[in-house]
């Protein structure tokens, strides 16, 4: 069980406390950020504080040639009573592959991730974990689409409108029913998730159907959870070149279902009722 007090502010911060487990791993994944990164990760780190949480903050450069990694071990010493570490690799892999390299960095039983923008307010985190946290269930993931009075700048028409052709595309071939899988806010119980990271083979555009949809497949319990968001410019998806993508990753995705790939978890790592187990 996790303790409530530990992560929403009821206890406060000291240099002995930092050093323990932390109760949640918050992992930021970068591409190039180095113009826009700053100001959201001292949101962060502001947040942390203010709400007084048992929390890590891992961020991730996925092989930038500015200097992304230096402005976040900048911005990281300003704030040395919070755990914190930057990885970097000299490779693009994708933000599929910076957020597994996160999550097997992370020490909390509770990991979220966050797009480095805020287009998700770090202030709706407590959405995410608290279900995790009281047991009800194993992932869970902000949706931009349950409730759309919550997006306080919408993207352009035609992005907005290609996003809505893309979901229509992922609900029909990966047999997954939500309403918003592309969210870059979502929150995992590690106990049971991290096991399933060695079986995941997309590292670009399609990781998050790949997430939930393994995750899906060994009977984890998920939620899709209304949030606030916001278009911020710069995005670096463009709606042809990551349609074309993410359909040859559902078509991946589908494979490896039909020739076992997702059965596929060492013993050591076991799901407690998985279909691994029950196979």
């Amino acid at each position: 069980m996790y303790d409530s007090d530990l992560l929403f502010g009821r206890k406060n911060l000291t240099s002995s406390f930092c050093s323990m487990i932390p109760a949640i791993s918050i992992i930021i994944p970068a591409y190039e950020e180095e113009d826009r990164l700053s100001a959201p990760l001292r949101q962060i780190f502001a947040f942390i504080e203010a709400e007084k949480l048992s929390a890590e903050v891992i961020l991730v450069d996925d092989g930038s040639r500015d200097k992304t990694a230096e402005v976040a071990e900048k911005v990281c010493a300003e704030f040395p009573e919070i755990s914190s570490k930057v990885i970097r690799y000299e490779e693009n892999r994708g933000k599929g592959f910076a957020i597994k390299t996160g999550f097997l960095a992370s020490n909390a039983d509770i990991a979220i991730f966050s797009d480095a923008d805020l287009s998700t307010p770090i202030e709706e985190l407590e959405k995410l974990v608290k279900p995790i946290e009281n047991g009800e269930y194993d992932v869970t993931f902000g949706s931009r689409a349950l409730d759309r009075t919550l997006i306080g700048t919408h993207q352009p028409w035609r992005r907005e409108q290609g996003g809505k052709v893309m979901n229509l595309i992922i609900r029909t071939m990966s047999g997954l029913k939500f309403s918003d899988t592309q969210c870059g806010f979502k929150a995992f119980n590690m106990k049971k998730f991290r096991p399933l990271l060695e079986m995941m083979t997309i590292d670009r555009f399609g990781f998050d159907v790949e997430f939930l949809f393994v995750a899906d497949y060994h009977k984890l319990r998920l939620k899709e959870i209304p949030v606030r968001w916001n278009n911020v410019e710069g995005s670096k998806v463009s709606v042809f070149r990551d349609t074309r993508r993410m359909i040859g990753e559902l078509s991946q995705i589908r494979r490896n279902a039909k020739q076992g790939v997702y059965d596929k978890i060492s013993p050591k790592s076991q799901v407690p009722g998985s279909r691994s187990e029950n196979f």
